[in-house]
């Protein structure tokens, strides 16, 4: 259906769950090797895309981490940053909160302004020249211990008015929420709002420690808390915010066929579920391809498709006023 597509572009939203890293393309991946004078495992861009092909999460971040490779200078988080803006614009993100993780860079030489002052620039571009404002989350690996997070944080704090909140990515499995709680309690004590992984792989269980003892302002994925009656509740009740990437989901084999996804089922429960890429280049599509899938999987309504849109407005960092405003917006269209 052209129409819903068109509608789902037209419609304004925010993107609240994005890693940049996860935006790396191929074409632009084989340009900066070429251009840092780096050789790579692939001969061509055909390659790169077969191998964007796994089975699970652990092989997804075997060649995510091998791909950060190739970014090595201020001008390459730019272009990097910069790339993922200009899907933006084309798909009517208005506002995004993407986050980076410093330690798959520092722990390889590269230093952390480089990093941050690259992605900062791109992000301050795009508020002037596309009209997308952004917020930027510091993500800790939780496959590292809690002590390399507190290092990255220290690092980070000279550049406090470059980040809004701070987040947990990487293996859920094996490394559940309580492993950073300090961490966590430290940057809140610092003024930064707070997000996590959690409920993606891992259980429920680890949705509840992650809002308990982390203490975070949204969850990123959290579809398994549909396994919990109790939990899902507790999210309606307290309109805790789902930051949800059906591509990625199916691509990881969270959920076998998209057609089994039950993001519609939580947001017709009152839960507020949000749609995002997460790693858009390695799972098939930008924010845009998510919602489409939804339409074309589980027959989303244009009804469902303006709540998912208000939804990502709400779950966002953005002002009041700011949020009301864009809302009016969506439900114009």
């Amino acid at each position: 259906m052209k129409n819903m597509t068109d509608f789902i572009t037209q419609l304004p939203k925010a993107e609240l769950h994005l890693h940049l890293e996860g935006s790396l393309e191929p074409e632009l991946m084989l340009k900066l090797a070429q251009r840092n004078k780096l050789s790579l495992p692939y001969d061509d861009i055909a390659a790169i895309k077969a191998a964007y092909e796994f089975g699970n999460l652990q092989d997804f971040l075997d060649i995510y981490y091998q791909g950060a490779n190739v970014l090595q200078t201020e001008q390459d988080f730019f272009d990097l940053t910069w790339g993922y803006l200009l899907r933006c614009k084309e798909q009517g993100v208005v506002h995004t909160e993407p986050c980076f993780d410093p330690q798959t860079h520092t722990d390889r030489g590269i230093p952390f302004q480089v990093v941050i002052n690259g992605i900062s620039s791109a992000l301050k571009q795009a508020q002037t020249q596309l009209g997308i404002s952004s917020y930027l989350i510091l993500s800790f690996l939780r496959h590292l211990p809690e002590e390399a997070a507190f290092e990255t944080l220290e690092m980070a704090l000279p550049y406090r008015d470059q980040f809004i909140a701070v987040g947990l990515d990487s293996s859920e499995m094996g490394h559940p929420p309580e492993k950073f709680q300090r961490v966590f309690a430290k940057a809140r004590a610092e003024g930064f709002k707070a997000v996590a992984h959690a409920g993606e792989e891992g259980p429920p269980e680890y949705v509840w420690s992650t809002l308990d003892l982390l203490n975070v302002d949204r969850i990123d994925h959290g579809v398994r808390a549909y396994e919990d009656a109790e939990l899902m509740q507790r999210l309606i009740d307290e309109q805790v915010p789902l930051t949800v990437c059906p591509l990625s989901n199916t691509r990881l084999k969270v959920f076998t066929d998209m057609a089994d996804h039950t993001i519609l089922k939580m947001l017709e429960q009152g839960v507020m579920v949000t749609v995002n890429s997460d790693d858009p280049a390695y799972f098939g599509g930008y924010v845009a391809e998510n919602y489409q899938a939804l339409y074309e999987s589980l027959e989303m309504t244009p009804a469902q498709l303006q709540q998912l849109a208000i939804n990502s407005i709400k779950a966002s960092f953005l002002p009041q006023d700011t949020k009301n405003s864009i809302i009016l917006q969506i439900e114009s269209v």
